[in-house]
């Protein structure tokens, strides 16, 4: 029998007859090992202990203290054991896709009845049952017309088409947790009893259609979340609690910053406090982005269809523009354009108004730009996925030898502006060439080595990511991490050679000839509207003084103190604070909830001994304690808070 070498984490190795499983390997080193292992990571890919190795490798054995397989092998185990258990207690339905989501899984199902909460109950109880009986789980490769006869002997049309689907040469694996059968690729634990049974809960019922596509069957998704120990589990539905109870859409609604409706789906009406957290940060952004040498502009909002050709987003994003038909007058067809989904090309027809030369680059272009773009009406969320929003968006062009200064001098800004805004650290994933790319690989060397070189002048840390880079360029993606443990994607720095060629941008270099610019795609914020609900999460609607929509309210006790409490207001206005004057005929202490309620920083309350002592009664937010302080005293302290942290 053929022999095969097979290389562990330490350095050895060791051979092995052909076809020999990883189970096998794994009992081979220790029996302890052989009852532990859970799968195998077979040259980087997670491999099933039943799964005939043929071939030289390098191996690494898994157990359920490797966090990562451990964590796929639960969920996806997960979501068969609950796709057997609906299928236990209601026979005729049908099943679909069922994969692993970043907490957990989610299957889809075909049922006439809608599911309800006590239905969920009862499969997680189902779930139990099954996990403590503790069955084998089991695979096979079957030839395709095996598999497609088999699931219409078993009425599972959806399987059918799923196989049609798979490529012709890749295999159609069976797999069975106990006598139930599902179509998989695997890999899968060796047992139901290997899942934890005190680590997950369904988390909901929501509706689906196959494949995404409208005009296919809708569906039943249950979601559920998996870990590894209830302790987790735990932690994880706290966070979720949390999350809830800072959800940005309803701090919205009881800070009174936007609401969104069905005549505009996936667009924001900005009430007057949200508005003024969004031009603060803009003004913030804009005075930020000047002192490092940026030119702001402004493209238009609808573009003809020969731009987005030119530029190659015509062939490649269409089904994600809205397109705007126009009959010209004199014109035999009608003018195509689309509402810009991204800024990019405009800016290089700003660059290329005039020649050019080595001495005006680099040149930092900056917009505010108003994009829109289709997402399907499932995915809209609150700010979070919109269908219009506003991008800090700039684009640096320039020459190959300054990528790295650029690079640096772009960390250095993100970072100043994430700190100013209460994310002290973020984390750095730096993406490098894919396999299919355009360029020399010395090119390649060459920028990589500056963008890598930029990272470690600043002194960040930062994760590589081969291989996902664009196909003509590599970049950067920056993430925060909130108050609670989330963690978002936000800023981006890319290199692209490939949009200047491809709409003729040029310069001239210091020996007269012509030569490409290198443009940088860079970005902070990302879209005003996600980071500002990303901001109101972090902060629970608690804002910055600096940046929160309504400052502060200056409220009554008794009606005699309503002329002070004006006079107070228009002091507070005019140095530059954002007050409001509450004189309602209403006890202080409802005025205070409901100002509370709404976030306001500072509430000042003024009876008749504060007109007397020319003081105020000042109660910060969080604070069950009041103070009194004399009213210059107080403004000066405001005046300071107010100011943005760019001119402190």
């Amino acid at each position: 029998m053929a022999q095969i070498s097979l290389t562990f984490p330490d350095g050895n190795a060791r051979d092995f007859d052909a076809g020999v499983t990883a189970a096998d390997v794994a009992a081979s080193i220790s029996k302890s090992l052989g009852k532990k292992a859970i799968s195998a990571t077979l040259d980087g890919e997670h491999w099933d202990l039943q799964w005939p190795i043929e071939r030289d490798a390098r191996i690494a054995i898994n157990t359920m203290d490797d966090a990562a397989p451990a964590l796929e092998l639960v969920r996806h185990d997960l979501a068969h054991i609950m796709a057997r258990a609906v299928q236990e207690i209601w026979q005729d339905v049908k099943v679909t896709i069922g994969p692993v989501t970043d907490h957990g899984w989610f299957y889809d199902f075909d049922r006439a009845e809608p599911f309800t909460p006590e239905d969920l109950g009862q499969i997680e109880d189902r779930m139990r049952k099954i996990i403590n009986a503790r069955d084998p789980v089991r695979t096979e490769i079957w030839d395709r017309d095996r598999a497609i006869q088999h699931y219409k002997d078993t009425n599972e049309p959806f399987k059918v088409e799923l196989i049609d689907r798979i490529p012709e040469d890749a295999p159609i694996r069976m797999y069975w947790h106990g006598d139930w059968q599902d179509l998989c690729r695997g890999p899968h634990l060796q047992h139901t009893g290997q899942v934890p049974a005190d680590a997950f809960k369904l988390m909901g019922v929501s509706g689906a259609y196959w494949f995404g596509d409208v005009t296919r069957p809708q569906l039943q998704r249950i979601t559920g979340v998996g870990f590894r120990t209830k302790k987790d589990l735990n932690a994880h539905l706290t966070m979720l609690e949390e999350a809830a109870k800072r959800d940005h859409r309803k701090l919205g609604r009881e800070m009174d910053l936007f609401h969104m409706q069905e005549e505009a789906p996936g667009q924001v009406f900005w009430h007057p406090n949200g508005w003024n957290i969004y031009t603060t940060l803009q003004d913030y952004m804009r005075r930020k982005q000047r002192a490092h040498g940026y030119r702001e502009i402004n493209t238009p909002q609808i573009v003809d269809r020969k731009l987005w050709e030119a530029s190659g987003h015509w062939e490649k994003y269409q089904e994600h523009m809205f397109i705007v038909e126009v009959d010209e007058e004199h014109a035999r067809e009608k003018a195509v354009n689309a509402l810009k989904p991204m800024n990019c090309p405009c800016h290089v027809q700003v660059f290329n108004q005039g020649l050019k030369s080595y001495r005006d680059l680099p040149l930092r272009l900056a917009e505010f730009g108003a994009c829109s773009r289709y997402e399907p009406s499932g995915a809209l969320h609150g700010l979070m996925r919109v269908r219009g929003f506003t991008q800090d968006d700039a684009h640096i062009f320039c020459t190959e030898d300054q990528i790295e200064a650029e690079c640096a001098g772009f960390i250095d800004m993100l970072a100043s502006v994430y700190s100013d805004l209460g994310f002290d650290s973020f984390d750095i994933k730096f993406s490098t060439r894919p396999e299919k790319r355009v360029g020399s690989d010395e090119s390649w060397d060459y920028v990589e080595n500056a963008l890598e070189n930029a990272i470690k002048a600043t002194g960040h840390p930062y994760e590589l990511d081969p291989g996902e880079g664009a196909f003509y360029g590599p970049k950067l993606d920056f993430k925060l991490t909130d108050a609670i443990g989330r963690e978002w994607q936000l800023g981006t720095f890319q290199v692209d050679p490939n949009l200047p060629e491809r709409l003729d941008a040029s310069y001239v270099a210091a020996d007269g000839s012509k030569h490409r610019p290198y443009m940088l795609h860079r970005a902070i914020l990302g879209s005003f509207e996600r980071f500002l609900g990303i901001l109101i999460e972090n902060y629970e609607g608690k804002l910055p003084f600096w940046i929160a929509p309504r400052q502060v309210v200056v409220a009554s006790i008794v009606s005699d103190a309503d002329a002070y409490v004006t006079e107070i207001t228009d002091l507070l206005r005019k140095n530059g604070i954002r007050a409001e004057a509450d004189t309602r005929n209403e006890k202080i202490n409802y005025k205070v909830r409901e100002h509370s309620v709404g976030k306001v920083p500072v509430i000042l309350a003024i009876g008749a001994r504060e007109v007397e002592d020319r003081t105020v009664s000042v109660r910060r937010l969080g604070e069950k304690q009041t103070r009194t302080a004399p009213l210059d005293t107080l403004l000066a302290d405001l005046q300071a808070e107010a100011t943005p942290p760019d001119l402190r």
